[in-house]
C-alpha cells in the first residue's frame, strides 16, 4: 500500500515536498515513481528511481526543479518540488513497478509498468 502527502497550495516560486509511505512494499526490489495528471491531460510519469541500480529519470518538464529520493529506514520516498509552476497543478501519485525496466521506459508509460499506485495528492500552484 502506497500514501501519499504533502500536497497543497502554494504561490509560484515556492516549494512542496510530497512523501509516499510504502506500507508492505520493500523499497529496496521495486522501482518507484510519481505521475502527475493535470485536468484534462494524460498521466506524466516525471521521476522515477529504479531501487537496483539507484538510477534516476526526470522528465524535461521537472528536471533542475524536482529532486526524487528514498529513505529506506522510514520506507518513503520523497518528491521535493521546488521553483513551482502554474503548469505544475495537478494530481500527484505515487507507484510503484516490479524491476526489470530502464526508469526511462517506466516513467514514458506509467499505466503500462506502475502495478501499485496510491490514492494521490493535489497540488495547486497558483498566486
Amino acid at each position: 500500500q502506497l500514501v501519499e502527502s504533502g500536497g497543497g497550495l502554494v504561490q509560484p516560486g515556492g516549494s512542496l515536498r510530497l512523501s509516499c509511505a510504502a506500507y508492505g512494499s520493500d523499497l529496496d526490489y521495486y522501482t518507484f515513481g510519481w505521475i502527475r495528471q493535470a485536468p484534462g491531460k494524460e498521466f506524466e510519469g516525471i521521476s522515477c528511481l529504479s531501487s537496483s541500480d539507484d538510477s534516476i529519470y526526470y522528465a524535461d518538464s521537472v528536471k533542475g526543479r524536482f529532486t526524487i529520493s528514498r529513505d529506506n529506514a522510514e520506507n518513503t520516498v520523497y518528491l521535493q518540488m521546488n521553483s513551482l509552476k502554474p503548469e505544475d497543478t495537478a494530481e500527484y501519485y505515487c507507484a510503484a513497478a516490479r524491476p526489470g525496466h530502464s526508469v526511462q521506459d517506466i516513467c514514458h508509460t506509467p499505466i503500462a509498468f506502475f502495478g501499485s499506485w496510491g490514492q494521490g495528492t493535489q497540488v495547486t500552484v497558483s498566486s
